[in-house]
């Protein structure tokens, strides 16, 4: 434990056992002394601000982000210009053209807002998104050259193709350009297509290496409109700015950094959603019962998940469909398809979760245990191990990885990270060392193909090369606090100051604040697995509280432990919304004895 920190409340160790620290050095709490001087945004609203890098000059700009402000010149990424120039000639021949995406939320936005954009001008554009267990991430040969021999001239791969150097030469061979809208890390040589527009190359100076591949996907049609604009193509140019509402959804869910541009993207793709123009979105809005206006939580925790469930359990293609589709009828069917999916996808989740962290327990038990978890079954669906290692992840608080091995012993892996520690070089170290089949990723997540045999020979390099670094880390970790609340000043008024400075993300972490010394009046199990708190302040303010899938855990035992005590409560400020009416609640997520 380092000298130097600044402990909140002296706070060294909580129920999730971890220290909680000022997050404003001296230097930013004389920042958010000028933004509440100089822009009256109240102090709790001036320190969230300092303590995500605003200063006073920048406050009016950063809490009305605007495209026209923060959007780059889409010239500035490498091969930008060539990218929009063939996409433009093929809008001019009314070429056929086909779309390759990856089968999450973002290939499946990325994919949708191409075809939108085409459509519009009459250009037919067939989307093929890859099975995710039978044909894998990225385009393949074989699919490449179906989509030349169904009569594309120009393929578009969106979210992926950047490491699929084989398969564009095959989609070349049989006679097609390919262009490459990604973000994902290089990991060899780039392929040999017309453009492989990606900001996280190596020789891309635009340092716009944050977007996700709609936000390139946008850029790039930003670069195309510009184009098409001196040439008489008959039709009046899209609205772009309609279209934030599918850049949106991907940027929250692929979980890139809600800064820059990005955030710009998230609060007017918000406008747009609520506008409800888009039938697939509204769709999924009605099925996900959200009674409220969507934000960027639903976005991340119920209309993402089901568009996530046709690609881990069902029919990859239909997020994409439903996404690129305008017919209601339609809209409605492929939503209530996904909604089931997911509904099937939770039920898979809970029970194959219950053994991943029977088997994590077991390698915990005791000590520290392994500096990387790495977990494995034979009866898990590969679709479900990413989120089963970003629970297990969470619940043990290192690197972990969850493995579906099927019947000939080969494994499908997924593991997620913690900040300050880089899986994916982790992984890129094990392929070199022949330990895996393929494997890739970026700093905070990464998959892997191993075979069984080598199991253990992985575990074992993972543990040489990382646990001393993750134990370093987790000795370090602690829980940056904003300030601190009363129940009696958590208001309506509160509430819609700080959702100024939103929407939060990676990135932009959302304000944690401390209710000190408040007495937990009533802590109970409801739903599932969540823990429901009634807080009373000392000047008898009461606020309502929940604690999300606490049950079973650290912080969950605490606060049924310490039922009518007096705790430091660390968490978040929501609004609940419940008949038509909002209101303030606390979303605990941690806390400590006062």
């Amino acid at each position: 434990m380092t000298l130097d920190k600044r402990f909140f409340l002296d706070v060294r160790r909580s129920a999730t056992g971890i220290a909680w620290e000022h997050r404003l050095n001296e230097r930013q709490e004389m920042a958010a002394l000028a933004i509440a001087q100089g822009h009256g945004t109240g102090d709790l609203l001036a320190r969230v601000l300092a303590g995500r890098g605003v200063t006073s000059d920048s406050t009016g700009r950063f809490l009305d982000p605007t495209i026209r402000d923060l959007l780059p010149d889409p010239a500035s990424l490498t091969d930008m210009e060539a990218a929009a120039d063939r996409i433009a000639r093929a809008v001019l021949r009314r070429e056929k053209v086909a779309i390759f995406g990856d089968y999450d939320v973002d290939g499946a936005a990325s994919s949708a807002l191409l075809r939108r954009y085409l459509a519009h001008y009459g250009v037919s554009a067939d989307i093929y998104i890859p099975d995710r267990i039978f044909e894998g991430y990225g385009p393949n040969p074989d699919a490449m050259r179906e989509l030349v021999a169904r009569g594309a001239s120009l393929i578009v791969t969106v979210d992926c193709g950047t490491n699929s150097a084989a398969s564009i030469e095959a989609a070349k061979a049989a006679g097609a350009d390919v262009v490459v809208l990604d973000h994902h890390q290089v990991g060899g040589p780039l392929p040999a297509a017309t453009a492989v527009v990606n900001p996280n190359r190596n020789d891309d100076l635009s340092g716009q290496g944050h977007l996700c591949a709609a936000g390139v996907t946008f850029l790039a049609l930003v670069q195309t409109a510009k184009l098409l604009r001196a040439h008489n193509t008959g039709t009046a140019a899209p609205n772009l700015l309609s279209m934030l509402d599918l850049v949106a959804l991907a940027t929250v869910c692929d979980v890139v950094p809600l800064v820059g541009v990005n955030r710009a993207f998230v609060v007017k793709g918000l406008i747009a959603i609520r506008q409800q123009n888009n039938p697939g979105l509204a769709a999924l809005a009605r099925v996900s019962r959200i009674g409220e206006p969507v934000n960027a939580f639903h976005l991340a925790f119920l209309i993402g998940p089901r568009i996530n469930a046709g690609g881990r359990i069902g029919d990859a293609a239909l997020g994409s469909r439903l996404l690129a589709t305008d017919e209601q009828t339609e809209a409605d069917a492929i939503a209530e398809t996904l909604n089931r999916l997911n509904q099937e996808r939770q039920a898979m989740e809970q029970e194959m979760l219950a053994e991943a962290r029977a088997e994590a327990d077991a390698e915990l038990l005791g000590g520290a245990g392994p500096g990387v978890l790495v977990t494995a079954s034979e009866r898990w669906h590969p679709g479900i191990v990413g989120l089963l290692a970003s629970r297990l992840k969470d619940h043990a608080r290192r690197p972990s990885f969850a493995i579906a091995f099927n019947a000939n012993g080969v494994g499908t892996g997924s593991g997620r990270s913690v900040s300050g520690f880089d899986l994916g070089r982790l992984v890129r170290e094990a392929a070199a060392e022949g330990l895996i089949v393929k494997g890739g990723g970026h700093a905070m997540a990464a998959g892997i193909t191993v075979e069984r045999s080598k199991l253990g020979a992985l575990r074992a390099f993972f543990e040489a090369k990382a646990a001393s670094e993750v134990m370093r880390l987790r000795d370090e970790e602690s829980l940056k606090i904003d300030a601190a609340l009363s129940a009696d000043g958590a208001t309506q008024d509160l509430l819609d100051a700080l959702e100024r400075a939103g929407p939060y993300g990676a990135g932009h972490p959302a304000p944690v604040l401390v209710l000190p010394r408040h007495r937990l009046a009533d802590a109970r199990l409801i739903g599932t697995n969540h823990i429901r708190a009634d807080l009373k302040s000392e000047s008898g303010g009461r606020i309502q509280a929940i604690a999300f899938r606490a049950d079973g855990t650290d912080l969950g035992q605490f606060l049924i432990k310490h039922r009518g005590a007096t705790v430091h409560v660390a968490g978040a400020l929501s609004g609940n919304y419940w008949n038509g009416a909002r209101n303030v609640q606390f979303r605990i997520i941690d806390a400590a004895p006062a």
